[in-house]
């Protein structure tokens, strides 16, 4: 373990001598709410343009503001979870002031070089990435490679991908092991359903970027000659389906209950979008709930349920992170909303928006 020093900083002491508020200190140092929260409870280390925008605003020295004393030994290298078997090969990347190793598993990206392998009780590094410059998303969007890529070209920083389902991703998010987690659990219609379930799970002080609107429904085999979403329930199929706490799940138990409809239960489960399409295709299964792209990607049949609203959801105490920030340019890049447009399902008008979550 190494030693480190500590950082101390008197920005709320200054602060609360003047009465200000952390809004009106924020609007005076140009940042943002969110950023002075997050330096004042040490979460956030501040930039030298940040450090020097607050001492203007306080009219004092930075270090008035921000002094190193004494030293601290840094927390030694964690797993975010258990390792399933070893060896075990890992990606490292810092979280809310903390370095985790990540178990490495397949990723809608593919096979993604990792940073050690992990055997005989201890890890190997390799030295491959800077664990502070690496991005850490939950996610089940199959199109998350776009946005690694665009984040790379214009930061050179590099994303890693957790494939998990919406509520399984909130749950990482809330336990402080990611940046941000894909949410799409309500219908666009429905206006708020993301918001709602962010809240019943994690409260206030997050936000939500949206990220596109896209199309779920059901995978069909083509061979059915099916053509309508109620004769696909009314049919005796066999079903493949979905994890609970999952978007396509969240869909398909609506759907059977609106129409009062009972098909058997799945036999299988598949844990993301393009394995119920790979489960169709092959013939373990007829029918399945996902989302347009990995359909017409295998080259099933399409039967529309419901535009969905797909969100990136983040901690607002986060957001001056470069990283988070990056994240944020990336989705509102005309390069990465083109891509995202051209692809079966994906609709991008929306993407860059931000709605915060209050109670």
């Amino acid at each position: 373990m190494s030693k480190r020093p500590i950082l101390e900083n008197h920005v709320r002491e200054l602060r609360t001598r003047r009465g200000w508020s952390q809004d009106a200190l924020a609007t005076r140092a140009g940042l943002s709410r969110a950023g002075v929260s997050a330096i004042e409870m040490g979460r956030l280390v501040p930039s030298a343009a940040a450090a020097l925008a607050l001492a203007a605003a306080l009219e004092c020295r930075v270090e008035d503001l921000f002094r190193l004393t004494g030293s601290a030994v840094a927390p030694p290298d964690a797993w975010a979870w258990p390792p399933k078997r070893e060896p075990c090969r890992y990606w490292r990347a810092e979280v809310n002031g903390r370095v985790w190793l990540y178990p490495a598993e397949a990723t809608p990206m593919g096979v993604l070089p990792h940073d050690g392998v992990f055997r005989d009780g201890g890890p190997a590094e390799s030295g491959r990435a800077d664990p502070s410059l690496t991005l850490v998303v939950a996610t089940c969007d199959p199109a998350i490679g776009l946005l690694a890529a665009e984040i790379q070209k214009s930061t050179g920083l590099r994303l890693i991908v957790i494939p998990r389902s919406s509520r399984a991703a909130l749950t990482l998010l809330g336990q402080g092991l990611v940046h941000a987690a894909g949410v799409h659990l309500g219908s666009a219609e429905a206006g708020r359903g993301n918001a709602a379930s962010v809240r019943k799970l994690l409260g206030a002080g997050y936000r939500l970027l949206r990220v596109a609107k896209w199309e779920e429904g059901l995978a069909v085999a083509p061979t059915l000659g099916l053509s309508t979403v109620r004769a696909a329930l009314k049919a005796d199929l066999r079903w493949v389906g979905r994890e609970e706490g999952s978007g396509a799940r969240q869909c398909l138990d609506e759907l059977l209950d609106e129409r009062g409809v009972h098909a058997k239960p799945p036999r299988r489960v598949a844990f993301d979008h393009r394995g119920v399409a790979e489960a169709v295709r092959c013939g373990w299964a007829e029918v399945g709930v996902c989302l347009r792209l990995p359909v017409e990607e295998a080259g099933l049949d399409f039967l529309e349920v419901r535009q969905e609203s797909y969100d990136l959801c983040y901690p607002e105490a986060l957001e001056p992170d470069p990283r988070l920030r990056a994240l944020i340019d990336a989705v509102r890049s005309i390069p990465y909303r083109r891509s995202l447009a051209g692809l079966p399902g994906y609709d991008a008008a929306e993407a860059g928006m931000v709605q915060g979550i209050t109670l």
